[in-house]
Order: structure tokens, then sequence, then C-alpha cells
């Protein structure tokens, strides 16, 4: 009896488990096909930010070192080297030195132009200037973000992360060991494999080293993006300013303090909207009688913890505050959970919000560890593993299409992707992938239509569906 009901069943299950597959590879295919270029674009210009940001630094205070002494003169002292080198400039930005052999940099704004200017922090000269977010570091971050096209770009590189996760999703099946497959043979590659056979073996493996952490890369990366990251995660986690204890509220938020596409802002406080200078509020901060100026609140930065870099932003306006922050994404240091950002009123010296790590939601806290993760932020091994990484989904590209030319027959005039016929699991294949997709909007839509398109068209038409396939 049992012969009789398990012989019949093995061919069945065998062509519907192959025809699932070969969709499978049909979707991997395609969405590999948009999402190659792209990832190859963000991987080389995170590779460039990484090393600039290591050798030169992310605001190119690397530049200059200095020789320690035992004293250092007063911030205005520097503050006022800094704006002896640009002429009818304002001081917008203090940036305290890493490193004992570090310069500081201040950033001095006059009219539409900013400037960074170096100081020796024990001598008080000037060491010298450049324009800032005008290095390489910032090109290739806007490469990165919006391919140099604004909003139109940003759209473009956030359907490509929703469709990098099918990649994930499809690329987990394919490799996935069957047909009594060791696992072992899929975990270590077979260089003994020759032609297209080598490149898949290589391409499978590598591809299942470096999926989980490309997955923790796009999400992080997601969550800037303008429809899933500001439109629907950022906004349900954002920072509540009511835990501010009602001190008055600017019309500006966080943002504000952001440099074009420059992120300087912890992701969680982007959308929260600043304290205002001008009231009784908030809580002690400044000795008394101690000034409200630039070298008091430098003080005052070190007295509560604020050692080595920190960031001091100065008032905007006549209602602006004074801002003490160390954020790793900005390079301050090399422990997310040390972030911290503290706003105190110009005019009273009073603290109006002081919110750290430990104050961050669930998202929030996740994204200053993803992020200082995403950048290489967190020390030498931080930097290596993302260097591998990178080399890694440049190799996972370009290899997926060597593997598709050695497939395609010579002088084909078509695309030569997997074929596949709907089905019972392509229904059900096509409902986990559009799952995956609707997670992020805008791929979802774009998948979606490629369904519809798909099912409705191109499998009617076979001129079309000869060249698609």
């Amino acid at each position: 009896m049992t012969l009789l009901t398990d012989n019949p069943a093995k061919p069945a299950t065998a062509t519907l488990s192959r025809r699932f597959y070969f969709t499978a590879w049909r979707w991997h295919f395609y969405a590999g096909l948009y999402v190659a270029p792209f990832l190859i674009m963000l991987a080389v210009t995170g590779l460039i930010m990484l090393w600039s940001a290591v050798l030169v630094g992310r605001d190119g205070e690397k530049v200059y070192t200095v020789t320690p002494s035992a004293n250092q003169v007063a911030v205005s002292q520097q503050a006022d080297a800094a704006l002896a080198t640009v002429p009818g400039g304002s001081l917008v930005q203090y940036i305290a030195p890493r490193t004992p052999d570090g310069a500081a940099v201040f950033r001095v704004n006059a009219g539409d132009a900013s400037t960074m200017v170096a100081v020796d922090p024990y001598t008080g000269q000037a060491l010298g200037q450049w324009d800032r977010r005008d290095a390489l570091y910032d090109l290739a971050n806007l490469i990165h973000g919006t391919l140099l096209i604004g909003t139109v770009g940003d759209r473009l590189i956030e359907i490509a992360a929703g469709f990098a996760v099918v990649l994930i999703v499809t690329g987990l099946y394919l490799w996935w060991p069957r047909d009594g497959v060791r696992l072992v043979s899929v975990l270590v590659p077979q260089f003994s494999a020759r032609g297209r056979q080598w490149w898949k073996s290589l391409h499978m493996t590598v591809g299942v080293y470096a999926s989980m952490i490309l997955l923790i890369f796009l999400l992080s990366g997601l969550t800037w993006a303008g429809i899933w990251g500001e439109k629907y995660t950022q906004a349900w986690s954002t920072f509540p300013a009511a835990k501010w204890d009602n001190v008055p509220l600017s019309d500006a938020t966080h943002a504000s303090m952001n440099h074009g596409g420059i992120k300087e802002v912890p992701w969680t406080l982007e959308q929260t909207p600043m304290p205002a200078s001008g009231s009784d509020a908030g809580v002690t901060g400044l000795p008394d009688g101690q000034p409200v100026d630039l070298d008091g609140i430098t003080a005052f930065a070190r007295s509560i913890g604020f050692d080595q870099r920190f960031q001091l932003g100065f008032p905007a306006d006549e209602a602006g505050v004074w801002t003490i922050s160390r954020d790793t994404m900005s390079n301050d240091s090399a422990n997310p959970t040390s972030d911290r950002t503290v706003h105190i009123d110009r005019y009273t010296g009073k603290v109006l919000a002081d919110v750290g790590f430990a104050d961050y939601g669930a998202a929030g806290k996740a994204m200053a560890v993803g992020i200082a993760f995403h950048e290489g932020d967190m020390g030498v091994w931080n930097i290596a593993l993302v260097t591998i990484y990178c080399l890694s989904v440049i190799f996972l590209s370009v290899s997926g299409i060597v593997m598709w030319w050695k497939r395609r027959p010579a002088g084909a005039a078509r695309l030569f992707a997997p074929v596949s016929e709907p089905g019972p699991l392509w229904k059900t294949g096509a409902i986990v992938m559009l799952a995956v997709s609707l997670l992020f909007p805008l791929s979802g839509a774009v998948l979606l239509a490629v369904l519809l398109l798909d099912l409705l068209v191109v499998r009617h038409l076979k001129p079309l569906k000869r060249a698609v396939s």
C-alpha cells in the first residue's frame, strides 16, 4: 500500500518543486537585472565614503595634526583665529578634537558660503581652511543617496533596495540544499568546478554569507529614504518632544541642522521640533554667574561627560539654542550607546533638553547602532567587515551578470530569462514576493505593476514573451 501511494506522488511533487524553483529563479533574475547596477554603485560609493572618513575624516579634520602640549588656549581664542580667516563670517559650529594630536574645527558662514577652518588648540593658530561638504566623501554621499538627481534618484534607489530584499529571499531559496546535496557544498565554494559552475558556486557561497549583512544594510539605508523612511518608519519612531518637560518649541526641526544631503542629526530626532530659547523653562545648566558663551558652554559640556570629540552648534537666531552633541554617525565616537544631544537656552544657560541613547525608542536605538555599523564607525573590525562586505556585493553583482552571459546562447536577441509557467506554486511564490516587497510601499507598487504586466500582457503576446524570456 505504501508503494502504491508514494510512487505516483513523487513525479508530481518533483514537478511542482521544479516549477517553483524556476519561478524563484525567474524572479531572482529579473530583480537582479534592475538591482545589480544600484548595488555596485552603493558598494563603490560606500567604500569611498568609508575610506575617506578613515584617511581624511568626515569633515576633513584628519588632514591636519598638531603637537600636543600641557595646556590648550581658550576655545574662544581658537574661534577668533578661525573667524579671522573668513572676512565677514559668523561662527556656526565648533568640533572638538577626537585625539590629542587632532585639530579643532570651526564652521564659519559668510553669505551662502560655508567654510571649515582647522585650528591648533594648543597655540590658537589657524592651520588651514576648505569649503564645507565639498570633498570626495560628500560627492560619494550624494551619489549614494540621490544619484545626483535629487528626489527621483532617491526613489529609484528605494525601489532597488526593496527589490534587493526579493533577491535575498529568492537567492536563499535557490541556495537551499536539495536533491541530496550537502550543506557544506554551498557553504564552501567548489574551486574544482569549471566555467559557469565555478562562477555559480562562488556566487552561491558569497551570497549566503553576505545576505544577512546585506539585509541590515538595506534596512538601515531605507530608513533614510523618502517614502519608506521619512513617511513610514521615521514618522512613527520620532523622539517625542513632549518628553522635554513642555519647554517652548521652535518651528524648525532637528533636520534643519543637516547640511544638504549629508545626515548629521540622529535619525530618531530628525523630525522632532527644536526647543526655543527665551523663557524660564529648563533645568539647572551652567552655574550661576558663568557667562553663556562659547567658553562657558564648552566647559559645561566637559563637566557633564562630553570628553574627546563632540560638536557644538551655535544659536541660529534669536530663539535658537546652543546644541551639544555626540553622534557616532558623525564619527564623534565608536560607541553608538554614548550618543547624546543637549540643548541649552542661549539666555539663561538652562538645559532645555538632554536626550541620550537610553531615551530612544526601540527603532531609534536600532538605527543608532545600525547606521554606525553601516558606516563602519565602530572600530577597526567594523571597517574591515564593511570593506569585505562591499567587495562581496560588487562580486555578487558582477558574477550574476557573468553567469547570465555564459548561460545565454551566442547571438540570442533576447534576455533568455529562466522560464516558468503558471501553476499552484507559481501563485504562492508571487504572493510571497508581493508580501515581502509590500513591506516597502514604493517597491511593492512597482512589483505589482510588473506582476500584472507579466500576467496580462507579456504571457499573451508571443513576440514580447520571447524577448523577455
